[in-house]
Parts: structure tokens; sequence; C-alpha cells
């Protein structure tokens, strides 16, 4: 009987009471005025940090925080921001406070940043490398995870870092860093093999800025052949209409 009863007010609920209450429900998660707030304190926070006025900009992100407290965007920025101004602990506890509400690549990098300022190089490693795992993608992180490793002693580590690094972005930078670890460990012959490599490299840089220059000219003799052609044909058309 109960189980008939309980049955009765759920259907009773869904055909009226929910549909009633179901749109003041998504109202409330929806506020227009509290969005064109939250952008415009956005727009001031951008700006304040590109103008480097630091509490101009804290004071938005904060006020961002203030109207909705699981905005892990916001955290994001405000630790960038404490980490600028060299508040390490502040920037670290936002870092993981974003990270919490949402769980990305950026906030762990940002904290292995931290880390890796702050001596705590183990702490740095484990960030980066929880960021590649998410986002593997990025030169940037390979790098810093190669830096972390040459603090904790672990070159071959490191090395395997840059040459991942360098797989994506085939940088000299990066070859160079790899060069310094081997001269640093005294591998003569890693040294000369890399010394090699970048010196391959900058040739072949030097090629492809040769050829996209070559792309550039040619384009620019196109479009001046291009604008001329299209002159004498308005010239040719003003001709034959002052003819008729």
């Amino acid at each position: 009987m109960l189980g008939i009863l309980f049955i009765i007010v759920i259907t009773l609920y869904l055909a009226f009471l929910y549909p009633i209450l179901k749109p003041a429900a998504v109202a409330e998660e929806s506020n227009p005025k509290q969005d064109v707030q939250v952008r415009r304190l956005w727009s001031i926070a951008q700006a304040s940090m590109r103008e480097r006025k630091t509490l101009r900009a804290e004071k938005a992100l904060l006020a961002i925080l203030k109207m909705d407290e699981k905005n892990a965007a916001a955290y994001n920025r405000l630790g960038i921001l404490y980490a600028k101004e060299q508040k390490y602990d502040e920037a670290i506890e936002c870092f993981e406070i974003a990270g919490s509400l949402d769980d990305n690549a950026s906030s762990l990098h940002n904290m292995g940043l931290i880390y890796l300022e702050t001596g705590a190089y183990e702490k740095a490693a484990i960030a980066f490398e929880q960021a590649l795992k998410m986002e593997g993608d990025l030169p940037a992180r390979y790098t810093a995870l190669a830096r972390a490793y040459e603090k904790l002693g672990r070159r071959k580590d490191a090395i395997d870092a840059l040459e991942a690094a360098y797989e994506l972005d085939h940088s000299v930078a990066t070859l160079r860093h790899i060069l310094t670890i081997h001269e640093e460990s005294g591998d003569t012959e890693s040294a000369e093999e890399t010394t090699a490599r970048i010196e391959s490299q900058i040739a072949k840089n030097r090629k492809i800025e040769e050829v996209a220059a070559k792309r550039r000219s040619r384009l620019g003799r196109s479009d001046v052949r291009m604008r001329t052609s299209s002159a004498m044909r308005a010239a040719t058309s003003r001709s034959k209409r002052k003819m008729v």
C-alpha cells in the first residue's frame, strides 16, 4: 500500500510540481546580470595585468571569486598574479584550488614552476609529469621538466625530456640546453654529436628562411602585377566609356 502511495506522489510531482519548480531552478543557475558583471571584471583584470596594475587586477579577480567561488580560471589567473609578485605560498594555494575545481594541465604546470622557483624540485617534477600526462604536445612542459630533473641530478632524464621537446619544436635553444648538460657531465663524445646537430639545425633553419623569403618576394611581385593589370583594365574601361 505504501509503495502504491509513493508511486502516486511521485507521479503527481512529475506531472504538476516539477514543470513549475524546474524553470525556477534553471533561472537560479543562470544569472544574466551576474554574467555581465563577471565579464566586465575579467576585462578589468586582464587589462590591469597587461598594464601591471597588480592591485587593481587582484581586486577584480577576488570580486569574481566572491560571486563565483568555483571559478577555476580566476584562481589560476590569481595564482599567476601572486607568482609574479613572488607571493609563492598564495600562488600555490590558488593553483591547488584551481586544480581541485578543474583538473587541467595549466594549473599543474604553473604549480610546478612555483615549486621549481622555491627549490621544491621533487614536487616540481611530479607536477610537470602529471601535466604532461594530460597535455603532452607542448615543448615548454618538457623543457620545464628537464630543468627539474637537472636540479635533482637526473641528467639522463633531463636529456630525454629535452629530446622530447626537440621532437616537437626543432629548436636550436633546446639542442644547446642538451649540449650544456653533456659538457657539464664531461661527456665529450655526446657534446660533439650535439654540436653537429646544432650546426645542422641552424643550416636547415637558414634554408627554410631563404625559401620563405623567396616565396614572399614572388607573392609580392605577383601582387604588383595583379594591381598593375587591374589598373590597366580600369583605365581601358574609362577610355572606352569616354569614346562612346
